[in-house]
């Protein structure tokens, strides 16, 4: 390998992925892949699940993700604000936002301290 090249990892989880961004089409892709589902069902399935995920969060519900994660509504108070180019004082109005907090299995494998399960394949 000469020096400008990048090293490649001992072991690929998502070979087919062409960026290293994660989209729904190329989850849609590895369902069809790997399950044998047909395009249209694994594309369906990838909207179905985002859509409950966005609806739950909606209604103001925690989306749980066991070994990956949890998706958390938080109410942020009304505070004081101020435009930074001009300092004049704006408030800020209370609003809903939505926090991601990794579980500790993930954040393990992330870090390279667990190995990959199965159920990461």
């Amino acid at each position: 390998m000469s020096s400008n090249e990048e090293p490649t990892p001992d072991r690929v989880i998502l070979p087919s992925l062409e960026t290293p961004t994660l989209t729904k089409a190329e989850l849609a892709e590895l369902l069809f892949e790997r399950l044998g589902l047909n395009k249209r069902e694994s594309k369906d399935m990838v909207e179905a699940f985002f859509e409950l995920v966005h609806q739950t969060l909606v209604n103001g519900d925690d989306v749980k993700l066991s070994g990956f994660g949890n998706f958390n509504i938080r109410r942020k108070a009304p505070r004081p604000g101020r435009n930074p180019r001009t300092g004049e004082a704006i408030p800020i109005k209370a609003r809903n936002v939505v926090t991601f907090h990794a579980s500790h299995k993930l954040k393990a494998i992330v870090q390279g301290d667990a190995p990959v399960g199965e159920e990461f394949e």
